[in-house]
């Protein structure tokens, strides 16, 4: 039987901070806000205590999410949910970002916040106004 290889604690950190700076970078193309050391958007230090994303100013107030981020192929989702619980900072929301090798990055947070959140998204104003659910929208089409 072939033994499994352990990764050196040096390559999942580099894992662990190649994610974190993606999610900067996503979060600074989406707010326009620069990322990096000393900028309202970082990613924090291995090892450092609080959220794996450091948002501050208008960035904070912008994308108001605690964020935790986990590269690793094996995944144990109740301890990481409890952790990005544990850190989430006052007048935010927990976010979970979770990635493997080989697999795009997937997102994980409170299902009622979710819907919370997308709610205004999934309605579409007609001409007059009023407001219409997408999936009367999708039914109207196709007639």
């Amino acid at each position: 039987m072939k033994k499994k290889r352990r990764i050196k604690i040096s390559s999942a950190k580099a894992k662990g901070r190649k994610l974190q700076q993606w999610v900067c970078e996503k979060i600074s193309e989406l707010l326009g806000i620069p990322w990096g050391k000393d900028e309202m958007i970082a990613s924090r230090e291995m090892g450092q205590s609080g959220t794996d994303i450091r948002l501050v100013g208008e960035a904070k107030k912008r994308f108001p999410f605690s964020i935790e981020c986990k590269w690793q192929e094996s995944w144990s989702l109740p301890s990481w949910i409890k952790q990005a619980k544990e850190n989430r900072e006052e007048g935010t929301d927990w976010l979970l970002v979770c990635k493997k090798s080989r697999m795009e990055p997937v997102v994980v947070m409170d299902a009622e916040r979710f819907f919370e959140i997308v709610q205004p998204y999934v309605r579409e104003r007609t001409n007059n106004g009023r407001i219409r659910r997408m999936e009367n929208v999708d039914t109207q089409r196709e007639s």
